[in-house]
């Protein structure tokens, strides 16, 4: 009882500690961020940012309650702000969340130095001029969960190294320039449900075979010219182990196989393998999937009766135009074989 009270008396000290430390700018982290000002032009972005106030409470900076240390900075929707990423964003050192989104006018290679940023878990720079490779020394990073360079003008390969982060589990490359072939474990090492989006590049190659063994939960390797099999994304659920998979979109590749015995996992919501060169039939399995709402096979090499049922009323025939001789509605009806005399 008398600790329960000493607990009371002592609460509003504590919190009011925690305050003044959250309150506190720390003169390491003060010296970054007006780094970044200066080497930025010190645009209106930065406005807030004044010698009469605290970091902790400059616009889109975020501090750690416990220790006052800058832990997020957010940059983003300025059109007029121009230059390369500043160096000085390395010195934030427990920095765990950057965010560089819709900065048209940043441009340059993403800096070197950011690989001193050994807490960070979130990295956003995206919508922006930002070109030359994704650096490999991302591969550095251990406590990367999130990875998101997308709408960029990147070039160059996927570097292989980001496959060995134990935390990754999201990464997001789509819409820049990047060519070559996928590495084989990106994403292996995932602990959680994995999301990957890289459309709209010029990747090619193989789907990786690894990915069978990756819980993805959304994977979109949509418009580049990736060949051969893509079954390894598939499979039913299963006990304890189950592919989580509710998204996935394939189309506009080069890929080739055949769909007749691939399941599905049964939270599939959206299934889009056009604009291939895919064979064999609709797998009857699919009239049985009660959460998918699209699904779209046109545009493949695919033949056979369209099964029927379930919840086939959904997919009008654009999901199935110009294939082989697929039939069946809502294409026309199928030809009946001439019964034997």
């Amino acid at each position: 009882m008398a600790a329960f009270l000493l607990l009371l008396l002592l609460s509003p000290l504590l919190a009011s500690t925690v305050t003044a430390v959250a309150d506190q700018c720390h003169d390491d982290d003060h010296a970054a961020l007006i780094a970044i000002d200066t080497a930025l032009g010190s645009p209106y972005h930065f406005a807030s940012w004044t010698p009469d106030s605290t970091c902790c409470d400059w616009y889109n900076v975020d501090c750690d309650a416990a220790t006052g240390r800058v832990v997020g900075l957010r940059i983003f929707q300025d059109t007029n702000m121009s230059g390369a990423i500043p160096d000085a964003i390395a010195n934030l050192t427990y920095l765990q969340t950057l965010t560089l989104h819709h900065l048209p006018a940043i441009s340059g290679a993403i800096p070197e130095s950011l690989a001193a940023l050994a807490n960070l878990s979130q990295l956003t720079i995206s919508y922006t001029s930002v070109s030359g490779p994704v650096p490999s020394f991302l591969g550095t990073l251990m406590a990367l969960t999130l990875l998101d360079l997308s709408y960029n003008s990147l070039t160059g390969a996927i570097p292989a190294s980001l496959a060995d982060l134990p935390n990754l589990s999201s990464i997001n490359l789509r819409r820049n320039r990047l060519s070559g072939a996928i590495p084989a474990r990106l994403l292996c090492k995932s602990p959680d449900n994995a999301y990957l989006w890289l459309s709209s590049n010029n990747l090619s190659g193989a789907i990786p075979a690894e990915f069978a063994t990756v819980n993805f939960a959304h994977v979109d390797l949509s418009r580049n010219a990736l060949t051969g099999d893509a079954t390894c994304l598939f499979g039913r659920e299963k006990p304890l182990q189950g592919k989580q998979l509710q998204y996935v979109d394939v189309s506009r590749n080069a890929l080739s196989f055949n769909l007749s015995s691939v399941e599905f996992p049964e939270l599939l919501t959206y299934a889009d393998l056009s604009h291939n060169a895919i064979v064999g039939g609709v797998p009857p399995q699919v009239a049985n999937l009660t959460n998918l709402q699209l699904f779209n096979v046109s545009y493949n090499r695919m033949c056979g009766e369209v099964p029927a049922g379930g919840n086939m009323a959904r997919f009008d025939r654009y999901s199935y135009l110009h294939n082989k001789c697929l039939c069946g509605a809502p294409l026309t009806a199928c030809r009946q074989r001439p019964i034997p005399a």
